[in-house]
């Protein structure tokens, strides 16, 4: 890894490191900056005695004076018994990943898919299974995660971490959260104007949809009760960019709107899916139907089945995705909110001025 143009910054990869592995809390700040000012002024004390700015070795050196930032965090973190302070922030980002990371989505996009599928379709009987089957799976978990690293502390494994590493390999200072550009919201803005503008001239021109198969092909039944819904739906989208375009400064709305139209795409999309469900055999073409001057022509009837086919799948396919991405940006705009209140978003505030 290249070394840091400025042997200062060592230090704030060095408060960065030390920060991940706190907990979250409004004291984490407090903590940082009376650390930062104790190494900087090290760093004052060492260029005072030698006469010239100091260099990375020298830094270097501090630091590892200092400590490991892990260890460095069990010392200024809150202090545990089962798991002693030194173990205790790795628990406790291995409990989070396992838990929050690899097992709620596992249970919610197999199990819980599976669970249904067993059940015949009953929903009330596969989320219960699903929660019971999950409950069981976080505990077992937590208590074979907390055991590991029970024994762990009762061993001398990680007894010589402190003086085994290297300040050089400090991952580099993260990046401040920049805002939602400008030319992307113009461009969300200006691509839904003409998303919104194709569906209220759809009803009048077909051929928009179609193309030459308009007089072969006209929209089936379901749309048009949910025609309303959609173009509403689109015209949210529309106002939610001109909203991020038309306020820069609300960093927070972005994420929210995002978060907002996802959940509504997603129950508008279920709503649709049911409805889709409805009826059976060849007379199921709720997407596509055929002119009604080819109602009775049989050559088309297969390629008909294979169209609304083909739109179920699609439609199934965007439902996964969004309930994907629901949760994923969920959990970015809690986040978000969490590093807003306490004052996280600015990493690199401790820099020597």
């Amino acid at each position: 890894m290249s070394k840091a143009k400025d042997p200062r910054e060592l230090i704030d990869r060095y408060l960065q490191a030390v920060r991940f592995w706190l907990p979250k809390s409004r004291k984490q700040e407090e903590l940082i900056a009376e650390l930062g000012e104790d190494l900087r002024s090290q760093v004052e004390e060492k260029e005072a005695e030698i006469s010239r700015a100091i260099n990375d070795a020298e830094v270097s050196e501090i630091l590892k004076r200092c400590g490991a930032p892990m260890m460095v965090a069990s010392r200024l973190g809150p202090k545990q018994h089962l798991i002693g302070p030194t173990l205790f922030p790795i628990y406790l980002f291995v409990l989070k990943m396992v838990l929050l990371y690899i097992m709620l989505p596992v249970f919610l996009f197999i199990v819980g898919p599976v669970n249904l599928a067993s059940a015949g379709g009953n929903w009330g009987v596969a989320i219960a299974h699903t929660l019971g089957n999950l409950w069981s799976g976080l505990f077992t978990a937590a208590a074979v995660i907390t055991l590991v690293f029970a024994i762990l502390e009762r061993t001398q494994v990680f007894a010589e971490i402190n003086c085994k590493w290297d300040p050089s390999t400090l991952p580099p200072l993260e990046k401040q959260e920049s805002k939602t550009s400008s030319v992307q919201s113009v461009c969300d803005l200006v691509f839904g104007c003409f998303g919104l503008l194709w569906l209220l001239l759809v009803p009048t021109y077909p051929f928009l949809i179609f193309g030459p198969a308009a007089g072969t092909l006209q929209v089936g039944s379901i749309w048009h009760s949910f025609y309303w819904p959609i173009v509403l739906l689109s015209a949210m989208n529309v106002a939610r960019a001109a909203i991020a375009l038309a306020r820069p400064q609300w960093d927070w709305f972005p994420k929210f709107g995002q978060l907002i139209s996802t959940a509504l795409t997603l129950i508008l999309l279920r709503f649709l899916l049911d409805a889709a469900g409805v009826g059976s055999g060849v007379h199921w073409h709720p997407f596509v139907s055929l002119a009604d001057n080819l109602k009775d022509s049989s050559p088309y009837v297969k390629v008909l089945a294979v169209v609304n086919a083909a739109i179920l799948l699609g439609l199934v396919g965007a439902w996964i995705g969004l309930c994907i991405a629901a949760p994923i940006q969920t959990w970015e705009f809690m986040s978000y909110l969490r590093k807003r209140s306490s004052g996280l978003h600015q990493i690199a505030t401790l820099r020597v001025l």
